[in-house]
């Protein structure tokens, strides 16, 4: 397959090297309006062929995939075109910037029978994978809260605010790993700096009584990237900054007994063992492009698809409504 990169910003390299690096791709070339960073591609991946003209990029390469990481805005025109000239997509996250925008392609890609990849990595890391078994094993039981944490200093993006650009993550992490059906959003949060909001709390309710919480922000003085996941059995405690035991599971709960005659509950706590259990460590990245591609070969959807993509715009557009005004719970429909 013949595969091109439009955008080779901050993201773009890492798809350059990723799709070079897989024997089904035959050759790779890079479009970006952007001179120097075509010259920084040249410097390390001399042999991806360039141009900074989309048109000729567009037509002239016959390509099977063009990849998008380009600004949000940007995404839908951009993906429109290629599946319009019978390109198979791959999209960064989050995968448009409207909900119609993102049924439009939807809706395109069905009748020229083209793949959708939308690049929520995580998704392909070792630890959420393994995350997912955990819980698809039942080993916490029910879960009945996730609350993430996800804050460093930077990098302020000047189209989108943080819900956008981080919390976009954690949306899609959070649809992965539990198939509950969201009912209600509610988001607060501030701009400090320009018109974006860099620091946001969103509040997401399913069915169930199950709740999520993530907390969002570019300005905090350290980075963490940490995960708790609350379950009728166990508890789990997920921190992508740790290198060797990025998981640790509590054997941790609670038991409430009542007696009749007896006014107030008898609570009684569990503490038990932890263990971490091993993870791929095979990066995300190149996982992704390989369900890609087989996705395309196998003729089906590959794992994270437009539909994905879809799911986690409409919560995105549910929690930037909310939370310009004023944290408005908004319904899911």
């Amino acid at each position: 397959m013949k595969v091109g990169v439009v955008g080779l910003g901050y993201w773009g390299p890492n798809l350059v090297r990723n799709f070079l690096s897989n024997k089904e791709i035959k050759k790779v070339y890079g479009c970006d309006q952007n001179l120097s960073r075509l010259q920084f591609i040249n410097s390390r991946f001399p042999e991806v062929q360039l141009t900074d003209k989309w048109e000729e990029f567009l037509n002239g390469y016959d390509l099977d995939i063009i990849a998008i990481a380009t600004p949000v805005a940007t995404h839908y025109p951009l993906a429109k075109a290629a599946l319009e000239n019978g390109k198979h997509i791959w999209v960064e996250k989050p995968f448009t910037f409207k909900s119609e925008e993102a049924e439009e392609l939807i809706n395109i890609a069905e009748r020229r029978n083209l793949k959708i990849f939308v690049d929520h990595t995580f998704i392909y890391t070792g630890a959420v994978r393994k995350i997912k078994e955990i819980l698809d094993r039942g080993d916490l039981g029910d879960v009945m809260y996730y609350d993430s944490v996800r804050v460093n200093l930077g990098l302020f993006q000047n189209d989108v605010n943080v819900i956008w650009d981080l919390a976009a993550h954690d949306i899609s992490i959070l649809d992965y790993l539990i198939k509950k059906n969201v009912i209600e959003i509610a988001a607060h949060g501030i701009a400090n700096y320009y018109n974006h909001e860099n620091i946001a709390h969103i509040n997401i309710y399913f069915e169930g009584n199950c709740f999520a919480h993530f907390h969002v922000n570019w300005t905090s003085p350290i980075k963490i990237r940490r995960v708790l996941i609350g379950g009728t059995k166990k508890m789990l405690v997920f921190d992508d900054l740790e290198y060797s035991e990025k998981i640790k599971i509590y054997d941790s709960g609670i038991t409430i007994n009542s007696k009749e005659g007896v006014y107030d509950a008898l609570v009684q706590y569990r503490i038990g063992d932890m263990y971490s259990p091993r993870v791929d460590q095979t990066e995300a990245l190149s996982l992704g492009v390989i369900e890609f591609i087989n996705a395309i070969k196998e003729n089906r959807q590959p794992l994270t698809n437009g539909y994905d993509g879809l799911k986690v715009v409409k919560i995105l557009e549910a929690a930037d409504f909310s939370i310009k005004n004023k944290g408005k719970l908004v319904q899911i429909k």
